[in-house]
């Protein structure tokens, strides 16, 4: 089992032991997956005894920290519990851009998007409607673990209809194997290193993209972009682990010169001005606010995590045009948090103290806007 996963339930190991072992003997129809790597121009991080790394290791320094008051009530929330900010919904001011890009995009909650580009391909990034696989969500649920409400507005015909699938990284709560199957084998899949040897052999055709990389779906180029995280699935304590084993990363759109951005999870690193040195300012960033509170571990969360004033520095690092902001909601994970919407409480507090002026648009789970 994963860190993320041990952080979401408080299992024991012993949980993951018995969902493999439950596993173990199942099978399926085998169709060999088709599996290539994108690495013309490419960067991959080095391998230390077959584990990959961040760009920028040990302590990062970060711009700003809020310190007091950092969860103030907003009248922009409408709010069940206003403070801490839980199961809201924001009903501020909707910026948009000045040059129209051609892209469209919903998104469903927590970390997964539909994306539209100006040339009509579907994609979808990290989609999850459920929580974990089976049957590690049989064994978590055996034994006492909370559960997490599915984004509503993900459903079949969201899966049925994508051209492409790009995926972040492992975890849980960005990766879920029975969604594959709602996909189908006729969509591209796109996913960092070290990834496709998850996936079910089922005739998939999935490539591994080397960071800053590119793969062209339709007219709209995608490149594989640096992160600072860490990956893992499954971990079985003296037996096996793999962590590190497969890399990280977010995804870069660009067509006709107009570029989207999913940084998928991060913490603040220096990686940010790597990506703006490399491709330029970006008009729409999708950046994540959320999962960096912990009563007693808060600097590792944070570590691996962006703070929403984190976000906001990464913004100006990327040059960004438009920030939207993720990873928070009723639909959420819920890790890393004090409550559903106290990242975007505090989000609303932090940039205009930062004096901001990137335009920020903030979304409710299930929306649908056009860029």
């Amino acid at each position: 089992m994963s860190a993320v996963f041990r952080s979401l339930s408080g299992e024991t190991s012993r949980h993951a032991l018995l969902a493999l072992m439950l596993g173990a003997g199942l099978t399926a129809c085998a169709v060999p997956n088709r599996v290539s790597v994108v690495s013309d121009g490419g960067l991959l991080p080095s391998l230390v005894e077959g584990r990959y790394s961040n760009l920028y290791r040990g302590k990062q320094q970060y711009p700003h920290t809020c310190s007091e008051d950092c969860y103030p009530v907003r009248e922009e929330l409408q709010c069940e519990t206003p403070s801490p900010a839980s199961a809201c919904r924001y009903v501020g001011a909707r910026p948009g851009l000045k040059d129209k890009t051609g892209f469209s995009l919903q998104w469903h909650g927590h970390a997964s998007f539909s994306i539209t580009t100006p040339d009509g391909k579907q994609l979808l990034i990290d989609p999850v409607s459920e929580q974990f696989d089976w049957p590690v969500n049989w064994a978590h649920s055996l034994f006492g673990g909370s559960s997490r409400v599915a984004p509503p507005t993900l459903g079949v015909a969201e899966f049925a209809r994508a051209d492409a699938v790009l995926y972040s990284h492992l975890h849980y709560d960005h990766f879920n194997k029975r969604d594959l199957e709602k996909v189908g084998a006729n969509a591209e899949f796109l996913v960092p290193p070290g990834m496709a040897e998850y996936f079910p052999d089922q005739g998939y055709l999935i490539k591994e993209v080397y960071w800053f990389s590119s793969v062209k779906i339709g007219d709209t180029e995608i490149q594989g972009m640096p992160a600072h995280h860490f990956n893992s699935r499954y971990w079985v304590p003296f037996i096996y682990d793999d962590h590190e084993k497969a890399l990280w990363s977010g995804w870069l759109l660009k067509h006709g010169g107009k570029t989207l951005f999913f940084a998928g999870d991060t913490g603040y690193s220096r990686h940010f001005a790597d990506i703006r040195a490399r491709v330029g300012a970006i008009d729409i960033c999708l950046l994540p606010i959320a999962s960096y509170h912990h009563a007693t571990e808060g600097a590792w969360y944070r570590h691996v995590h962006t703070t929403p004033e984190d976000a906001l520095a990464a913004a100006k690092d990327l040059g960004c045009k438009l920030l939207i902001p993720w990873g928070y909601g009723k639909h959420s994970w819920g890790m890393g948090d004090i409550s559903s919407h106290a990242p975007l409480q505090r989000l609303l507090k932090e940039y205009p103290a930062q004096g901001q002026d990137i335009p920020l648009l903030i979304l409710n789970e299930g929306e649908r806007v056009a860029l």
